[in-house]
């Protein structure tokens, strides 16, 4: 799946546990009648294909949704689901419609 949007936040590559598990997360927001701002998880060696991206770059994420089950203490079972990115590119024609949009909106009349 492929869901593409402009960066909102990019974060920093967070470790956990002992063996070295790494995620980085990126918040995009939707270009639609209603966007929506998306989190999306980068982890182990994807976290590092965010560092030429910046805030406001209009990019497409080729992403995978998961999900997993896990019980409490109290035997309660609950799920979680994640966004989960392994691909990130430059989306230049959402950008373009962007700046059209843009010049459009600067028109004196």
């Amino acid at each position: 799946m492929e869901i593409t949007g402009t960066i909102v936040q990019i974060g920093t590559t967070k470790e956990y546990g002992s063996k070295g598990f790494k995620k980085r997360e990126i918040v995009i927001q939707t270009q639609e009648q209603y966007p929506q701002k998306i989190l999306i998880e980068f982890v182990q060696d994807k976290c590092q294909i965010l560092d030429k991206y910046k805030v406001n770059d209009t990019v497409k994420i080729g992403i995978n949704i998961k999900g997993r089950e896990w019980t409490n203490d109290h035997n309660q079972k609950k799920f979680f689901n994640s966004i989960q990115g392994w691909k990130i590119e430059y989306h230049k024609e959402l950008e373009l419609a962007e700046q059209n949009e843009d010049r459009v909106d600067d028109l004196p009349f």
